[in-house]
């Protein structure tokens, strides 16, 4: 193994309850030493790992990328030591019985010969921009399962609006829907709820929307009308804070642009 090149560092094994932390430090003499501690994952408990660290004036701390429990691990100690982020695949223990406090001892032993190649984390700015798009993307998906639910329940009792109306869940197919939900099984009446050009097809609205709908079915449409308007109001929500975060990103990325030489 190569010439040691930090004399001090930490390596953290993380997990959802529990951090296994070694700190491993080179003597004059050349002699290595380490100390090995056991925290949990509280606030509390991180702030004293933090302390354990720099009391040790250590500066250079290295942890997997375990799941997500990572994550508030990285926030509390980014911003007072040089800490990499690796993928466990990089970091595989030496051939023997696996244990956490080898692995935090491995991690802090590969530090020391910067051994650990260290993956990307983005900024604070741009993770809470990717979690706010990334949550979207999902709402969006659901709302789409959700709106072929709803469309298989009409065929089950044989409402054939999607074959008269571009939307189903349209003005116009909205009001419908919510009138057969409170129990309107009268065509005519369901009909005449056709807003605009829609009023054109009121004949063949007629035909479409006569079918049978019983109290099995207004319960599921109910239900699933009810997830769709939660699932549209969380979308609405989000979308005015991602476009935010996009120009305050994109201004902040600008100036950092502009420092440079």
């Amino acid at each position: 193994m190569k010439d040691v090149i930090y004399r001090r560092c930490c390596g953290l094994d993380v997990h959802k309850d529990t951090i296994a932390a070694c700190i491993r430090w080179t003597e004059g003499t050349g002699e290595s030493r380490r100390e090995n501690r056991v925290f949990g994952t509280t606030t509390q408990e991180l702030e004293k790992l933090a302390s354990w660290i720099e009391e040790h004036q250590v500066r250079q701390v290295a942890m997997e990328s375990t799941g997500v429990y990572w994550r508030p691990v990285w926030n509390v100690l980014e911003s007072r030591f040089d800490i990499r982020l690796a993928n466990a695949q990089h970091i595989r223990n030496i051939p023997g019985k696996k244990t956490d406090r080898k692995d935090g001892e491995w991690i802090a032993k590969l530090l020391q010969y910067d051994l650990v190649p260290a993956n990307f984390v983005p900024p604070t700015p741009i993770r809470q921009l990717r979690d706010l798009t990334r949550t979207r993307v999902r709402l969006v998906e659901e709302r789409v399962a959700v709106t072929n639910r709803i469309q298989r329940i009409l065929e089950k009792a044989n409402i054939k609006l999607a074959s008269m109306v571009t939307d189903v869940l349209g003005h116009s197919g909205r009001r419908m829907l919510e009138a057969m939900i409170e129990g309107e099984t009268d065509v005519d009446q369901l009909a005449d709820l056709a807003k605009t050009s829609l009023r054109r097809k009121i004949p063949q609205l007629r035909l479409a929307l006569d079918g049978s709908v019983n109290e099995h079915h207004r319960f599921w449409l109910r239900k699933m009308m009810d997830h769709l308007e939660f699932l549209e109001g969380a979308i609405f929500e989000i979308e005015p804070i991602t476009a935010a975060k996009v120009v305050k990103t994109s201004a902040d990325s600008r100036g950092f642009m502009s420092t440079l030489p």
